[in-house]
């Protein structure tokens, strides 16, 4: 069994700063590319950053410059780090992680965790 679990939401200020991490635990061959999606109350999830096997990144525009995706490969965890917070960043944040698995073959899925809060007040 694979698991990947978010922590770090929380309520903070504009302007302020949080830090989520997402970690994948279990039955792991190995983790491919690794991702925060976003949200919010009546839209459609988003993609927030994305980080490949080989650190290559990707961000929406929206937090360009503002937050920063990076991976630990030995902890099996990607980070998000995210300042200069505004309320419009207030959502529900998942991580997706791309994991191949062993099972008598090898099998690659997508993972994904059950989500943090991250209110941002104004």
């Amino acid at each position: 069994q694979v698991q990947v679990v978010e922590s770090g939401g929380g309520l903070v200020q504009a302007g302020g700063s949080l830090r989520l991490s997402c970690a994948a635990s279990g039955s792991i061959f190995s983790i491919n590319a690794m991702g925060w999606y976003r949200q919010a109350p009546g839209k459609e999830r988003e993609l927030v950053a994305a980080i490949t096997s080989h650190d290559s990144t990707n961000y929406a525009d929206s937090v360009k410059g503002r937050f920063t995706i990076s991976r630990d490969n030995a902890k099996k965890t990607v980070y998000l780090q995210m300042n200069s917070l505004k309320p419009e960043d207030t959502a529900v944040y998942y991580c997706d992680a791309e994991i191949t698995s062993y099972r008598g073959g090898y099998y690659t899925r997508h993972y994904w965790g059950q989500g943090t809060q991250v209110t941002v007040s104004s």
